[in-house]
């Protein structure tokens, strides 16, 4: 199975480090020979349709940081890659952009043009234009993959898909930021104030320079629409969603919160057609609070009642358990 990889910063290295693992692994358990054909980054693309030495792109990124100077890069985009070079699946993995939702919306959608396997873990445009991509991937009859979007390592849409199959979800909760809810779990913890403790965060690499996107519940709300989307059967986007970050979240509060048994969690709802994320009081022994930067995510369900799923929500590693498992599902299914 040739692969394109669209994007090359943390997840898409993350993917790289990954095969490198887990090649062997693949060819043996389920008889896949992934080849990377093409790698794109702003600056480039690395081309061999025989498959790229992955260990030598690493290198290439850890030395200068850009694709382009891979022995042999061409300076196409990775759109034109996508065109362009021979492949059956295109792994969309550059930066989420909620406004527009660019470059990854184009990218799938001549993917999909030309009949390409979309496997992606770009929430923007599946949070802005997810009933689009579906059709677009439906109309040429290929695969679109997305478990990576909406909860890094944790299998929320795939244990949704499969395992209760025969039960309507009537709603989901969760919490799905690691950032903030590494924040709030020192701010509860240590009574330290939010701005101690993000500074903390930033400098352990667990918070962005700029953490906007995640403080602000903008990552949260875009995960929950694709939830709401994949697995309620409904037409949303990141507009419909009533959104509160935890900018506001005061150390005062956490103290009154902590006094009266509660913990202070950003969580993301979805229920009776109404999507809203906001910090909210969970009781100190309620499945939904989870420490650190762990995510969980609960289904109400008709049939099985209450499930709840737990794992790490981020992580350049942990992340591409979910592309390499929509990988294999692609493969198993095609196959």
């Amino acid at each position: 199975m040739k692969v394109q990889l669209v994007g090359f910063g943390n997840i898409g290295q993350g993917f790289a480090q990954v095969l490198l693992k887990k090649t062997r692994s693949l060819r043996e358990r389920y008889g896949i020979d992934l080849q990377v054909v093409s790698i794109s980054d702003i600056s480039g693309t690395a081309i061999d349709e025989k498959g790229l030495n992955l260990q030598k792109a690493l290198a290439t990124m850890e030395k200068t940081g850009k694709i382009i100077d891979y022995p042999g890069a061409k300076k196409i985009s990775g759109l034109e890659a996508i065109e362009e070079v021979p492949a059956d699946v295109v792994v969309e993995a550059t930066p989420s952009n909620i406004e527009t939702g660019e470059p990854g919306m184009s990218h799938m959608l001549k993917a999909f043009e030309i009949g390409k396997h979309v496997v992606t873990s770009n929430k923007g445009p599946l949070a802005l234009s997810f009933k689009k991509l579906k059709e677009a991937a439906s109309k040429t009859g290929v695969e679109f993959k997305y478990e990576a979007t909406a909860g890094g390592a944790m299998p929320i849409i795939n244990l949704a898909r499969e395992c209760l199959s025969g039960d309507d979800i009537i709603a989901i909760e969760g919490i799905l930021n690691g950032t903030t809810n590494y924040i709030l779990t020192g701010m509860h913890r240590k009574e330290s104030p939010f701005d101690i403790v993000l500074r903390e965060s930033q400098e352990l690499g667990i918070a962005e320079a700029d953490p906007s996107y995640d403080i602000d519940g903008i990552d949260t709300a875009s995960k929950l629409v694709i939830l709401a989307n994949a697995l309620m059967g409904m037409d949303v986007s990141y507009k419909d969603v009533r959104v509160k970050g935890i900018r506001r979240v005061t150390l005062e509060a956490v103290k009154l919160a902590k006094e009266e048994g509660y913990v202070i969690k950003l969580i993301g709802e979805v229920r009776n057609s109404r999507l809203e994320v906001s910090p909210r009081l969970v009781p100190v022994n309620h499945p939904l609070n989870v420490d650190g930067a762990l995510n969980v995510a609960m289904f109400e369900t008709d049939i099985a009642g209450e499930i709840t799923i737990v794992g790490k929500g981020a992580g350049a590693i942990e992340t591409n358990s979910a592309l390499l498992s929509d990988i294999i599902s692609i493969w198993r299914k095609r196959s």
